[in-house]
């Protein structure tokens, strides 16, 4: 039989992508590199660049085709084998003897800082191939939105696999051999026997259905082998079921045949009602009868969104109760509530204040960006001091301010032949890698280049930066200047084009967990994680903004889909907003990270001071950020966990400026008076200024928090709820006309051109 394995990135292949990557993209060859517009990227690595590496476990269909990185299933790329993988309700890890498969849910642990749903080591058991002990490796044979199928072959023995996200199923097929499981002791057989094609068993505690096709029969069920023998068929399936009880298995036996072999997510945004539609589409094949649909499982933040009928079925996972539907698709239906481009200006009492911290901050000595994330939070802190100068009326500082931002961000977009004969890292420029389809920020930062981390937080700074630019120029966001440059590090990390020739779709998004993935080899034992929620929903909002600005309905539109799902993932299963999902013990003030299979609680990967943990799911606050302002109770209930685990307010330093902004939900008027009497103490967190900080703190002072019950027909809008000063209504209008705007309390307002646009009702 041929070998259908690619075992290295060939050359040949590398140069025939290299062609039509060209080709695709509005850009042209140029000595210096890849000209896009004004801006321009470059086509080779950096000599002093951390390498990728050059093995990608992908079968030959794959060859020539955006690789899809930082998925929940993305160590099988990178790894010969995988590392555990978490597509609840199961646990799964490809292994030399075949796909190790176990259940955590009986086994979830309930403690202090975590609750875990780890992967136990030797899992319940392992389906493998009769023919073959030992694979010398698994590969990716193909992939969907949330499934991903896996190839074993070892001469004329082959197995592939497919699972994902919400299946209770595993789907195989063979050729060469039969399916065999191997158990570490011999399962409790409740349903079927040797002649029957369909058992029911229970091990490790957790209870599982094995379909063999019609006409097959099993042997070894004594013994911890066993083997359905698939009477010349090539198909079977596993299930994990809900309960042991027949009538289970017999629901679940409907559909065991039904393998799913694509899986597709659709969003459209209403903006009249300001909602947001999504639908999960699963695929069938029918290998026995003609039954299409399957049963599928819903996470809390999509089954309490949806008016899918739900099945008496429920799973325990690391991310709360699985509901169980039926079909071939369903529907979430979201409230968007809204973002801004910046903060709104202060009042006059504060605006002495602002204009001292503006010549603070302008006067501040260069620090320099040794990196992309550093050069990203610095264009973040220009970001948001730029319009608090324009609306405060200083002038020189908005001048000082929008320069230094241009030029930062011209300099990164741009790659000439100074950039090419430089040996250190003076340099700053993205390049593309051609076999791994991805743009890359040099000098780089957070394992960016050499692992494909965390483009989405990098990129989401340049791109909002971009986008605040744009507001204010529109001719330097169009294609022939920096657009075009834009607008590839939009696709970089999220591409809404499943057919785009030089991105893999949705990159760091995945559609059906809710959220996006920071690892692009997820090489944990508890699987890919995100630890930076707030980062990744300022990345979301760039997308609104920069569609706006451009006049760019799809990019736009893509941006409010991610943003408003993220929002009730973030809701859920980091700040538990419900008090569904942490258990009573549950000490930390919210999550830090999501693994796949756990969600803990007390550290990020990088620090466990308790402030610094929490602020990963705050920063950087914005105009995009006022979802965390929606219920004053939840943050007063953080804040105060924050203050219980701290040894001292001294775990704070380096990041006073952000908790004083968290304190300002619940507490506006301590944490304005206790920035005020500290503000010449301390100096901000990098990426902000307390310019930013006081006009954050003062706007919840003086306006109150986000009413999330009223929406508007217009996508850049905010309404402020206040115990004393009534409801304020905020539009900011990127269009040069007027635009009527009705909100869905009856309220309207005419929308000034270019510009905020306020009115406060009693």
């Amino acid at each position: 039989m041929r070998n259908k394995f690619w075992y290295k990135t060939a050359l040949s292949s590398v140069l025939a992508m290299a062609a039509a990557a060209f080709s695709a993209a509005p850009s042209s060859v140029h000595a210096a590199g890849i000209m896009s517009g004004s801006g321009s990227y470059s086509a080779g690595t950096p000599a002093e660049a951390m390498p990728l590496q050059a093995e990608q476990y992908i079968t030959e269909d794959l060859l020539n085709k955006p690789v899809p990185t930082n998925q929940w299933w993305s160590s099988l790329l990178w790894d010969s084998f995988s590392e555990a993988q978490y597509p609840h309700p199961l646990a799964v890890r490809h292994e030399p003897q075949g796909l190790r498969i176990y259940h955590p849910g009986p086994h979830l642990l309930q403690e202090p800082t975590v609750i875990d749903g780890t992967m136990a080591v030797d899992g319940d058991f392992i389906a493998g191939h009769t023919g073959e002990s030992q694979f010398p490796e698994a590969r990716v044979a193909g992939y969907s939105d949330w499934f991903v199928d896996a190839q074993y072959e070892s001469g004329q023995h082959e197995m592939k696999v497919s699972y994902g996200h919400g299946s209770p199923f595993t789907y195989f097929t063979y050729a060469g051999g039969n399916p065999k499981l191997i158990f570490q002791e011999t399962p409790e057989l409740w349903y079927g026997g040797r002649s029957s094609s369909v058992l029911g068993i229970t091990v490790n505690g957790s209870h599982y259905g094995l379909f063999g096709p019609t006409g097959s029969t099993w042997i070894g069920l004594d013994r911890q082998e066993w083997v359905n023998q698939l009477n010349g068929k090539d198909y079977f399936s596993i299930a994990v079921l809900p309960d042991n009880r027949p009538a289970t298995l017999e629901k679940f036996q409907q559909y065991a045949y039904s393998h799913i072999t694509d899986t597709k997510v659709s969003w459209t945004y209403d903006e009249e009602q300001s909602e947001v539609t999504s639908t999960y589409r699963f695929t069938t094949e029918p290998k026995e009868g003609l039954r299409s649909g399957t049963l599928f499982t819903m996470y809390p933040h999509q089954w309490k969104y949806t008016d899918t009928d739900p099945l008496p079925y429920r799973y325990a996972s690391v991310r709360g109760d699985l509901a169980t539907g039926e079909g071939d698709r369903f529907t979430t239906v979201m409230k968007y509530h809204g973002i801004l481009p910046a903060l709104p200006a202060v009042g006059e009492d504060q605006l002495s204040s602002m204009k001292a911290l503006l010549e603070e901050a302008r006067n501040e000595p260069e620090t320099g960006a040794a990196d992309s994330y550093s050069a990203a939070k610095e264009l973040g802190r220009l970001t948001a001091l730029l319009p608090l100068a324009k609306d405060s009326g200083e002038s020189e500082a908005a001048v000082f301010f929008e320069q230094k931002l241009q030029g930062m961000l011209e300099d990164w977009l741009t790659y000439t032949d100074e950039d090419r004969d430089q040996l250190f890292y003076p340099s700053s420029y993205f390049y593309y890698d051609f076999a791994w389809s991805t743009l890359i920020g040099y000098p780089a930062s957070l394992g960016s280049d050499s692992e494909l981390n965390d483009h989405h937080i990098v990129n989401g700074y340049f791109i909002k930066a971009a986008a605040e630019l744009a507001r204010h120029n529109p001719e330097w966001a169009s294609d022939s200047s920096y657009g075009g440059m834009v607008d590839l590090l939009i696709r970089d990390m999220a591409s809404p084009d499943r057919q785009d020739a030089l991105f893999p779709f949705l990159r760091v998004f995945d559609p059906y967990a809710g959220h996006s993935w920071s690892s692009g080899a997820a090489r944990y034992g508890s699987g890919n994680y995100n630890a930076a929620s707030g980062e990744v929903m300022n990345a979301w909002s760039s997308l609104i903004l920069w569609g706006e600005a451009t006049r760019d309905p799809a990019i736009r539109n893509l941006g409010i889909y991610l943003y408003t799902t993220e929002m009730q993932a973030i809701l859920q299963y980091w700040l538990d907003a419900d008090q569904t999902h942490f258990h009573d013990d549950f000490t930390p003030a919210g999550a830090a990270a999501i693994w796949g299979g756990k969600t803990e609680g007390d550290s990020t990967l990088w620090s466990t001071r308790p402030a610094e943990v929490q602020a990963a799911n705050w920063l950087p606050f914005s105009g995009s950020s006022l979802y965390l302002t929606a219920s004053p109770s939840l943050a007063e209930r953080h804040f105060t966990k924050l203050r219980q685990d701290e040894q001292d307010t001294r775990d704070e330093e380096g990041l006073r400026d952000l908790v004083y902004m968290y304190q300002a939900i619940s507490q506006p008027e301590e944490a304005l008076k206790a920035f005020e009497n500290t503000a010449p103490l301390f100096a901000a967190q990098a990426g902000s200024s307390k310019a930013h900080a006081y006009a954050w703190i003062s706007m919840l002072n003086e306006r109150g928090t986000q009413n999330k019950d009223i929406t508007a027909d217009t996508p850049l809008y905010a309404v402020y709820k206040h115990p004393e000063h009534g409801s304020t209504y905020v539009v900011y209008n990127m269009s040069s006309s007027p635009v009527n705007v009705t909100f869905s309390d009856g309220t309207t307002m005419t929308a000034s051109p270019s510009g905020f646009t306020e009115k406060t009702l009693p």
